[in-house]
């Protein structure tokens, strides 16, 4: 997995400023178009580092479209909640360098119509591999067993570059509902 991870992230980093930003806003608008968002209320979506995909506009619509933004804050004890993000929150950086909201309500994630959930691989089988730390795969644990996606409906979201051939996934990995990328 640690040398999949290491595949991905590299080729993400060898990506021009250009090819981010195209990719960024061509993925944007696949998620803004797409039904689920449209419908959503309330919608988590990470905040990017500099070599993700940029999520800003995705908030920024969601604001404009009268939705709730949530982020994640992450806990000392391995914990990933969600807080909302208003445009005039004061933010900081937390242990991973990742912004975080000082202040906001939180929100349960099963509350949450659909997830923008960072992916530095994935495959076609819509299976992800993240950071490592497994934030996202005990946040959203309920899911596993489901037989229908009600919701949270998680969105990976990744350049064309970030996608494998096949991941193996671990029994506590959570599938991606869907996979919205440079190619897809």
């Amino acid at each position: 997995m640690q040398k999949l991870r290491e595949k991905a992230l590299g080729s993400r980093r060898a990506m021009t400023a250009r090819q981010r930003e195209t990719e960024s806003s061509a993925i944007c608008a696949r998620v803004i178009h797409s039904r689920e968002f449209i419908s959503a209320q309330l919608i988590a979506c990470y905040l990017p580092t500099p070599d993700e995909v940029d999520t800003r506009e995705i908030i920024d619509r969601s604001w404009r479209m009268n939705k709730r933004v949530f982020v994640p804050v992450v806990r000392d004890n391995a914990q990933m909640l969600f807080r909302e993000i208003l445009p005039d929150t004061s933010m900081r950086k937390n242990k991973f360098a990742i912004w975080e909201p000082e202040s906001g309500n939180f929100v349960s994630p099963r509350a949450l119509d659909i997830v923008i959930t960072p992916t530095v691989a994935f495959d076609q089988h819509r299976n992800r591999i993240g950071m490592g730390g497994g934030y996202y795969d005990r946040c959203f644990a309920f899911l596993r067993h489901r037989k229908h996606w009600l919701k949270p409906k998680l969105f990976g979201i990744a350049y064309a570059c970030q996608e494998i051939e096949n991941i193996s996934p671990n029994p506590w990995d959570i599938r991606l509902y869907r996979v919205i990328s440079g190619s897809r």
